[in-house]
C-alpha cells in the first residue's frame, strides 16, 4: 500500500524507465498494440483503460503539426467543443504565457465551466516563483478552485455527507441528527428528493425496522449518527458476501481482515491482491511467504501482478463479476517518478486516472450496496482526495462517510511505501513519511448505487504529449538538452506506456 507524497525521488541516469526484470506478459504490451480479449459483458469496465493507452500512444507523435495533432485527437477522443480552445488562448494571452505548452496542457484538462471560472477571476500563475513553473502552480489552483465546492477532505460522518449529496439545509440537518438508529437508517435508505425530508422523517417512525444485512435491526434505539457510524468503523460488513483488498504491497492489512472475518463467524471470500509478482515481494519483504501460508490458513486468496484498473482482462476475476461487498485500496498511488513532485503536470494525470479507472472497472464487480473503503493523506498531492470522492461519484458509488484511519478497527497493520525503498526502510518500523502526519489519514466510504442508467464514457486526464515533455524546462527535463532530452523523454513515454500495461517500475 503506498502512501508516497515525499517529493522528487532521486534516481541515477536511465533508471526512470528501466522495467522490473521479472516483467509478467504484459511487458509484450507497452507497444499498445496487443491487448488481451475480455467479453463483451466487461468491455465498459476495460474501455477507459485503453482509452488511456491510445492517448499516450498518440501524443508521442512528433512532427511539426502536433498541437493540431493533439487538438483533433482530443476533440475525436473526448468530445471537447471547439470554442473551449480559444478561452485557452485567451487566459495564455492574458498571463504572458502563449509560448508555455506545459500550462497549454493543463488549461487542456480544465473543462468548459473551469476555464469559464478561471477567465472571471483574477488568478495569475506566478512566473517568477523559485520553486515551481507556472503550470504546476496552475494545477495547484485549479485543484484547489474544484475542491471548495466540494465537501472536503476531513472527517464527514454520514449525515454530513448525505446533506452534501442531496444539498440539504441546516434545519433539515438538524432534523436528522435527532434521529434514533431505525430512523436514519431507513430515512437514508429511502430518500430520493421526491418528497419533503419531514415527510420521510414521519415515513421512518411509522416504519417497521428492516432486518437484513449487518445486524441492521441492532440498537434500534440509538442515536442514529452514533450507531451507523460504528458499522464503518468496526466493519461489519455483508459476512456472506466476497471482498478484495488491492494494492496490498506486504498483504499485512489483508491479514487483519481475514482474521476480522472469520472471528466474525464470516464465509465470505477474502481475496487478497498485491500488484507486484511475488519475485519482488520476496525480494522486498523477507516475511512475505509466512504470511501469505498465514492468509492461506484463513482460507484467503491471494492473487500477485494486479492492476486493479484491468482486472477485466485478468481471467482470476472472472468469478467475481457481480460479487463483490466490500472493496479495499490502502492508500492508492500511481508510482513515483525521479526528480518529479507527485503534483507536477508530467506524472500528476497518472494519479487521477488512476481512480478514474480503477471505480470504472469495479463496477461490473460489486454487489449493489458493496462498501468500498479507500484509505489516503487528507492532504495528499499525488492521489488528491478530490480524485478519490470525484471518481466514485462519477461511477455511482455514493459518498457515505469520511472517517479518521486512527478509528478503524482494522488500522494496526504494517504500513510500507509499496515500493523498491521497503528493502530498506519502512514507516512501521521507525520511518515516517515526510510530508504526511497521520492524524490526517481518512477511511472514505462510499457504497455502490447502480441506478441502471448506461454511463457516459469515463472522463480521463489527458498524458502530455511528447511535444509537450519536450518543452519543460523543470526537473529532470530541464537539466538535459538536445539528444539526452529526447532520450529521457522517449524513457518516460515508455515508463507511461508500461504503467497503462499493468507493469509497475520502481
Amino acid at each position: 500500500m503506498v502512501a508516497v507524497d515525499d517529493g522528487p525521488i532521486k534516481v541515477k541516469a536511465g533508471e526512470l524507465a528501466a522495467p522490473a526484470a521479472q516483467a509478467s506478459p504484459a511487458a509484450n504490451e507497452q507497444d499498445g498494440e496487443s491487448e488481451p480479449e475480455v467479453p463483451e459483458s466487461l468491455s465498459d469496465a476495460i474501455e477507459a483503460a485503453r482509452r488511456q493507452k491510445r492517448l499516450l500512444k498518440k501524443g508521442a507523435e512528433e512532427d511539426e503539426g502536433g498541437t493540431l495533432k493533439k487538438r483533433r485527437m482530443f476533440e475525436q477522443e473526448e468530445k471537447r467543443p471547439a470554442s473551449d480552445y480559444a478561452k485557452i488562448n485567451q487566459l495564455l494571452n492574458k498571463w504572458g504565457l502563449a509560448t508555455d505548452v506545459l500550462t497549454k496542457h493543463v488549461l487542456e484538462s480544465l473543462t468548459s465551466e473551469e476555464l469559464t471560472e478561471m477567465q472571471s477571476n483574477n488568478y495569475v500563475p506566478d512566473v517568477h516563483n523559485a520553486w515551481k513553473v507556472p503550470g504546476e502552480l496552475l494545477q495547484t489552483h485549479a485543484n484547489l478552485m474544484r475542491e471548495s465546492k466540494g465537501p472536503g477532505g476531513g472527517p464527514l460522518d454520514v449525515v454530513h455527507c448525505f446533506r452534501n449529496r442531496w444539498k440539504l439545509d441546516k434545519e433539515q440537518e438538524k432534523a436528522l441528527r435527532e434521529l434514533c438508529h431505525k430512523d436514519l437508517r431507513y430515512v437514508l435508505k429511502h430518500y430520493d428528493g421526491s418528497v419533503a425530508i419531514p415527510q420521510i422523517i414521519e415515513e421512518a417512525k411509522k416504519a417497521e425496522p428492516e432486518l437484513g444485512g449487518a445486524a441492521y435491526g441492532a440498537a434500534l434505539d440509538a442515536p442514529g449518527v452514533v450507531a451507523i457510524s460504528r458499522y464503518s468503523r468496526m466493519e461489519l460488513i455483508d459476512p456472506v458476501a466476497d471482498c478484495a483488498v488491492f494494492g496490498d504491497a506486504n498483504l499485512t492489512f489483508s491479514l487483519n481482515l481475514a482474521k476480522q472475518r472469520r472471528a466474525l463467524g464470516h464465509v465470505g471470500r477474502v481475496i487478497a491482491t498485491t500488484f507486484e509478482p511475488v519475485e519482488v515481494l520476496k525480494e522486498r519483504y523477507k516475511e512475505i511467504e509466512i504470511t501469505i501460508k498465514k492468509l492461506e490458513e484463513h482460507y484467503a486468496e491471494v492473487y500477485h501482478g494486479v492492476d486493479c484498473t484491468r482486472i477485466a482482462a485478468d481471467t482470476r476475476f472472472k468469478c467475481c463479476v457481480g460479487a463483490l461487498g466490500a472493496v479495499y485500496w490502502n492508500f492508492p498511488h500511481a508510482g513515483a517518478v525521479g526528480g518529479f513532485f507527485d503534483g507536477h503536470p508530467i506524472v500528476n494525470w497518472r494519479h487521477e486516472n488512476l481512480m478514474r479507472l480503477f471505480f470504472r472497472a469495479l463496477r461490473s464487480y460489486a454487489l449493489p450496496g458493496c462498501v468500498v473503503k479507500v484509505a489516503s493523506n487528507s492532504g495528499a498531492v499525488g492521489v488528491r482526495f478530490s480524485y478519490i470522492i470525484n471518481s466514485a461519484r462519477q461511477n455511482e458509488f455514493i459518498h457515505v462517510e469520511t472517517i479518521p484511519l486512527l478509528q478503524w478497527q482494522l488500522h494496526r497493520y504494517g504500513r510500507s511505501y509499496g515500493d523498491r525503498r521497503d528493502t530498506y526502510k519502512r514507516p512501521g518500523e521507525g520511518e515516517q513519511y515526510n510530508s504526511q502526519r497521520a492524524e490526517s489519514d481518512m477511511v472514505y466510504v462510499f457504497a455502490y448505487a447502480p441506478s441502471g442508467k448506461v454511463l457516459p464514457r469515463q472522463i480521463i486526464r489527458a498524458p502530455p504529449t511528447r511535444k509537450v515533455m519536450l518543452n519543460v524546462a523543470d526537473g529532470p527535463l530541464g537539466e538535459r538538452q538536445g539528444e539526452a532530452k529526447k532520450q529521457l523523454v522517449t524513457e518516460l513515454w515508455k515508463r507511461f506506456m508500461m504503467e497503462c500495461s499493468g507493469i509497475h517500475v520502481g
